[in-house]
């Protein structure tokens, strides 16, 4: 990060997630005959505290205060963008197992993900049809390409670059969501950006072990650049509102 972005960015703290904030307690199920893979969200089962400390140290920045304010007022778009990032994230698993077939770990691991990514989608989209919310044309945002234009060029360092990358946008994704949780005057939608801490939280760990399984040195400088390269984009000033947006101007 730049001296004038640390210099600019207001970063909101945030400690474990505790549901009990919002007044969720009461509505926690901890029953065991509960599935985890419930379309209908009003089934899931959410932890009562979950700690991010180790999201947190991963990421390079936090979340700023305006970006939250922003969020809050804008709810349909947030939840839209969402829907679109959980479809993307699908996309681009699917893909790479056509690309890179020759590893099993890596086949089985993007299959479990690829199944986890369209539920959320699912669900997502159950969270707009209740709300009455149509689906509307939504850009995509500078976050994602703003990473990738750093990806290199040559295989198996545009893989390990690519799963990288992912890494940080689920841990970006947790960040978000649990930043979201604390303040958000909708219990259904807090309850279940909740829930999603514990899967999104355990994918971002997921690339990273991808990635440094397909490199024979270790990958903690990759990592490191596009650490500063998330920050960035994260802090600095953006015209658009996304769940992945830097700081509104």
């Amino acid at each position: 990060m730049t001296n004038t972005m640390n210099k600019e960015s207001k970063n909101v703290r945030h400690d474990p997630v505790n549901v009990t904030n919002n007044g969720m307690n009461n509505a926690v199920d901890t029953s065991n005959d509960i599935a985890e893979d419930s379309v209908d969200i009003a089934k899931l089962r959410t932890p009562i505290k979950v700690d991010l400390s180790f999201v947190y140290d991963f990421l390079g920045a936090r979340t700023t205060q305006s970006w939250v304010d922003a969020a809050i007022a804008n709810l349909p778009l947030i939840i839209q963008d969402h829907a679109n990032c959980e479809k993307k994230a699908a996309g681009t698993a699917m893909n790479m197992m056509f690309r890179y077939e020759f590893s099993y770990d890596l086949q089985c691991k993007l299959a479990q993900l690829i199944r986890e990514e369209m539920l959320h989608y699912e669900q997502v989209l159950g969270i707009m049809n209740d709300r009455g919310q149509d689906w509307e044309y939504l850009s995509a945002g500078r976050y994602a390409k703003g990473m990738l234009k750093h990806k290199r060029t040559y295989e198996p360092a545009a893989m390990i670059d690519v799963l990288i990358i992912g890494a940080f946008i689920e841990a970006r994704s947790c960040e978000r969501f649990a930043a979201l949780a604390e303040v958000i005057n909708d219990e259904r939608l807090a309850k279940y950006y909740c829930y999603l801490l514990k899967s999104e939280s355990r994918h971002f760990e997921d690339y990273l072990a991808l990635a440094q399984s397909l490199s024979e040195d270790s990958i903690d400088e990759r990592v490191a650049f596009f650490k500063e390269v998330e920050a960035e984009l994260i802090s600095s000033p953006d015209t658009e509102l996304r769940f992945h947006s830097g700081a509104p101007v």
